[in-house]
């Protein structure tokens, strides 16, 4: 991930105009790091099956982060979110202004299609990622999810809808991420069954973020916490205790998941899977 990283760094939105600040805010937010758990997904599969892939599989691991770090310069908007901190750093609106970072969220959007458009793959699987990017991350996924997640706010919902709700909104770019990895390897035995435990895995994620937002500070999170009061998040209806058991009962699960990877899979991914999966749990 090392190299990841220094790979984004270097391919960094470049737009070269009158604009005084316009490409310092393309880059602003990129530069501010993040987990880049996505990106490690998708790279963790390519190593599993074709380490000689890896270099044209940072444009596809890239793209998914643009797209990412998209959707979250757009949910602390004020119209949203209205978070004043992610990653350790002011939000864009903040830094900059709010037209500013509707733009940049706009930008990011499209360029993540268009550095996948121009990935070193052949046609097909070009094809083939960008759709998966689209389905997941647009109309029917991501967007949805925070749709509906804006549009309940003060309105509790049933479990089974907190579900959907974040099913789309973090699950289903991160269950896109290994099998976007499983397609640029041709692993389409696996492509399926990598998405569906990728769903958990999101599922999972995000309840992890809501214990987190009630457990850390905004210094600890990198991003404003205690934020969650009026969201459909698993501990503002379940409550901590209750949003802790079920996260226990899908981390056993997802184990339980990997223990039936293959050994090449297994040895790409359990380290990562295995920090990530246990990071709700207080540390001794």
């Amino acid at each position: 991930m090392q190299n990841f990283e220094q790979f984004l760094l270097d391919n960094l939105p470049i737009s070269k105009s009158i604009h005084p600040t316009y490409e310092r805010a393309l880059q602003n937010m990129l530069e501010a790091g993040g987990k880049r758990f996505r990106p490690a997904l998708l790279l963790g599969v390519v190593q599993a099956y074709n380490p000689l892939m890896l270099e044209s599989a940072r444009h596809a691991a890239l793209a998914i982060e643009f797209l990412h770090t998209y959707s979250l310069i757009h949910d602390d908007l004020p119209a949203m979110d209205n978070s004043p901190l992610r990653r350790g750093k002011p939000t864009l609106h903040v830094s900059f202004d709010e037209v500013t970072a509707i733009l940049v969220g706009d930008a990011l959007n499209t360029y993540s299609f268009e550095v996948l458009s121009n990935a070193p793959f052949s046609d097909e699987i070009r094809v083939k990622l960008i759709r998966e990017l689209a389905s997941n991350g647009g109309l029917n996924g991501m967007v949805l999810g925070q749709a509906i997640d804006c549009y309940f706010e003060n309105k509790p919902l049933a479990l089974d809808d907190i579900k959907t709700l974040h099913t789309n909104k973090t699950a289903k770019l991160i269950a896109a991420s290994l099998k976007m990895g499983a397609l640029i390897v041709g692993r389409e035995d696996i492509a399926d069954t990598l998405y569906d435990f990728g769903i958990k895995l999101g599922l999972l994620f995000q309840i992890q973020d809501d214990i987190l937002d009630v457990t850390q500070s905004s210094q600890e999170a990198g991003k404003l916490t205690n934020n969650d009061e009026d969201k459909n998040s698993f501990v503002t209806i379940l409550g901590l205790e209750e949003a802790m058991i079920q996260a226990n009962l899908l981390a056993d699960e997802l184990k339980n998941e990997m223990c039936n990877f293959d050994e090449s899979l297994s040895d790409e991914l359990s380290p990562l899977l295995t920090k990530y999966i246990n990071r709700h749990k207080p540390t001794s």
